[in-house]
């Protein structure tokens, strides 16, 4: 048996001529991509790639090695397209990306939409946004919002997409998925829910409890101490407050926001109900132009992948080669068509910075359904 330094040794010589050769390799890559550019082909060939992965793949002895080299070749092929990718965005031939950059959104002179009624969490954030003066209106469902805006009769919507405590709302992703809106921006808002009911109601008379749902899921733990109060799940908290206002009855209450207890001439029984004390809700400003401000910093995209093995990571792949920071990723099922997904990723950028260009257009290049959900 050898000594284990001496094998050591042999391992840093051939590590030393492997690094040899695959800067070998990239050099002929670059070739190829001077190619490319000069001939107007696109970077990714897949028929290509899969033939030349399944002769590598033949060159090894046993399926363990067979493997190996397939997963090792597939890595630098990688590496080889997201080097492609800069040279093109080098030699301004990569196009530049269908987004305006802007100094700032015109927050005065605009028309704004919320889903709800006037008093909902989506009407706070959009005053903490736009200033108090601003122009808005609401809604009765998100899809209305997205087509209000659509359609020019709203320059912006104010949706909200994540709570702190409950998580992603899904239905949010699905719209941005489906229609042509866009997001310029964003507002945070701090979540204090409060038990409301009509004046001289006390909480021994109450019986059923109106709210959203993703309200009534803050307030589980709340909730679980009134084990007989019915639950019920409309479509805003501001809705439900309106409704307990409008029915007169003592027995019902809702679990909303304290603006809206002055706004519907209700009393707060009891403050705050939901379980975290710093529960927050971030929404989305979404327009139908494709802007972003010259100090954006963050980019959401959305995409599908097959499920294959290793197709989510070499698309975020592009993502780390470029030194970006990942914050955020959701995946929904694409219906009708089974265990495959849109995937929903947030990262640190600016459409403007030649690396978020390089992550983008690889990206692009390599998923299906690749769409640009905003730069803010």
């Amino acid at each position: 048996m050898q000594d284990l330094q001496e094998l050591r040794k042999q391992i840093d010589q051939i590590d030393r001529e492997m690094v040899r050769l695959f800067e070998a390799r990239m050099d002929v890559c670059r070739q190829v991509a001077e190619y490319k550019i000069a001939n107007g082909k696109k970077v990714l060939d897949r028929t290509r790639e899969r033939e030349k992965l399944e002769t590598l793949g033949g060159l090894a002895h046993g399926s363990f090695n067979r493997h190996g080299v397939q997963e090792l070749f597939q890595q630098i092929m990688a590496m080889s397209r997201k080097l492609q990718y800069q040279l093109l965005e080098q030699e301004g031939v990569s196009g530049s990306l269908p987004f305006t950059r802007i100094d700032q959104i015109d927050r005065k002179h605009c028309r704004v939409v919320y889903q709800g009624v006037e008093g909902a969490y989506q009407h706070q954030a959009a005053m903490e946004y736009f200033g108090k003066d601003v122009n808005v209106f609401h809604m009765e469902t998100w899809r209305d919002c997205m087509e209000a805006i659509k359609e020019g009769m709203a320059d912006y919507a104010v949706l909200p997409i994540e709570n702190s405590s409950a998580g992603e709302i899904n239905d949010i992703y699905d719209l941005l998925e489906e229609y042509e809106n866009y997001i310029v921006g964003e507002q945070i808002i701090r979540i204090q829910h409060a038990l409301l009911g009509v004046p001289g109601a006390k909480l021994s008379d109450i019986r059923t409890v109106f709210s959203h749902p993703q309200a009534l899921m803050q307030c589980a733990g709340y909730l679980s101490g009134q084990e007989h109060w019915k639950q019920i799940s409309l479509t805003n908290t501001a809705v439900a407050a309106e409704k307990v206002a409008r029915d007169g009855d003592r027995s019902q209450a809702a679990i909303a926001g304290e603006i809206t207890a002055g706004l519907y001439g209700l009393e707060i029984l009891e403050m705050p109900v939901n379980d975290c004390r710093f529960n927050s809700t971030r929404f989305i400003i979404v327009t139908n132009r494709k802007m972003y401000e010259k100090d954006a910093k963050k980019v959401s995209i959305c995409f599908e992948l097959p499920h294959t093995s290793g197709s989510l990571y070499n698309i975020l792949s592009h993502i780390i080669y470029n030194d970006l920071n990942m914050c955020r990723i959701e995946s929904r099922p694409i219906p009708e068509r089974n265990w495959e997904y849109h995937f929903f990723v947030d990262f640190e950028g600016n459409l403007s910075d030649g690396a978020v260009k390089n992550a983008v257009r690889g990206i692009a290049e390599e998923a299906v359904n690749f769409k640009i959900l905003g730069n803010y």
